[in-house]
């Protein structure tokens, strides 16, 4: 059998090139506590995102949950979201004290449906947690619309969508908030880490004071703070990616351009448009299968995929609504679009470095599970 093919491969500089970007590190041995790689990485994040602030967080579902905090919403106010997303989102909502009310989503590109957030709000309700999903950006602007009129806050999940422009803005543009994960899987990664962009002034000693105890001097505690605070090889590693970032989702667009070639067309299988006046990612390849029209279930080509020595992934599955933590609290009735498509979908494997062979070796087995 030939190698192993993986879901996702992290991109990573050059040895010599970390190595040089860290080496200063045992000159100052000054490892944590906003030191200079943290100051370097956040400022070139701000330019790279156009974004005004961007605090940095050791992971991304600690960015979302001080995110949420720093907006002040009363205990057990209700956050409209979608289930068809990672368990950080809806976790990151109820350790805050809110209760999430899932929205279905979309059915062309599995974000949230926007149409059918009106008819969930309640006076309980305080904002909208949408996610882009596999880097489709959301309906942001009817979101907008939506919170506006109501009066509620937008808080995007935003981890997918990292150097995803919509009509030539960055994805960290968008609401009162947006978080991002560096998560190693992710198209930018800082090994592990995240952040919380934004255009609001006030909240940066905030979200500061929230990930780094409320620490304002040596004597000096002014907030009842955590520590989510990203460290200097992570954002050593950040800084070495963010040079590359562009060449990586060039090479990631090439992969996603054989898949497209290859699976387009078959019956049975759909893949994510391109949506309109979108500059995406190629965060993910998902892939939809409807074994009444392809012949074989999604687990069957998951398994097949496994027998030829690669693994996919069904991302995401099962939905947060559906979790053993909640006990069953949620109908999933209510949501029936993202449970179809979460009984259905397949991420194929999908990285920078992944080879147009080794594409057409995924493909070869998908379209043989053809019936």
């Amino acid at each position: 059998m030939a190698d192993k093919i993986l879901v996702t491969r992290s991109s990573m500089p050059d040895y010599e090139e970390y190595c040089e970007e860290i080496k200063g590190l045992w000159d100052s041995h000054w490892l944590t506590n906003m030191g200079a790689k943290h100051k370097e990485l956040q400022a070139e994040l701000e330019k790279y995102l156009d974004v005004p602030h961007a605090v940095l967080y050791t992971n991304g579902h600690l960015a979302l949950e001080n995110a949420l905090a720093a907006m002040n919403f009363p205990k057990n106010g209700e956050v409209i979201t979608t289930p068809f997303t990672f368990a950080s989102t809806t976790h990151a909502i109820v350790r805050n004290g809110l209760v999430p009310v899932f929205c279905d989503i979309d059915p062309v590109d599995y974000t949230i449906d926007v149409t059918k957030i009106e008819a969930l709000i309640t006076d309980k309700t305080c904002a909208i947690v949408p996610v882009h999903v596999y880097g489709n950006i959301c309906r942001v602007e009817e979101i907008q619309r939506i919170a506006d009129k109501y009066g509620l806050k937008v808080i995007y999940d935003a981890a997918h969508a990292f150097g995803v422009k919509y009509k030539g803005v960055s994805s960290a543009c968008f609401g009162d908030a947006s978080m991002f994960s560096f998560h190693a899987t992710k198209v930018f990664n800082t090994i592990e880490g995240g952040a919380v962009c934004f255009k609001k002034d006030h909240l940066v000693q905030l979200l500061n004071d929230m990930k780094n105890f409320g620490i304002h001097g040596p004597e000096t505690v002014e907030f009842v703070g955590g520590n989510a605070k990203m460290n200097e090889f992570q954002a050593a590693m950040g800084i070495c990616n963010l040079r590359h970032l562009d060449r990586e989702i060039e090479k990631r667009r090439i992969v996603m351009e054989r898949y497209r070639e290859r699976l387009s067309g078959t019956e049975g299988i759909t893949l994510c448009p391109l949506l309109d006046d979108v500059e995406p990612n190629y965060a993910y390849c998902p892939v939809v299968f409807e074994p009444t029209l392809f012949g074989s279930t999604r687990n069957e080509v998951c398994a097949a995929l496994a027998d030829n020595g690669t693994a996919a992934r069904n991302y995401f599955y099962p939905l947060t609504n559906t979790f053993d933590c909640f006990h069953g609290a949620y109908d999933i009735n209510n949501t029936p679009v993202a449970l179809h498509i979460s009984k259905r979908v397949l991420t194929l494997p999908l990285y920078a470095d992944l080879s147009i062979e080794d594409v057409d070796r995924i493909c070869d087995v998908v379209l043989s599970c053809k019936k």
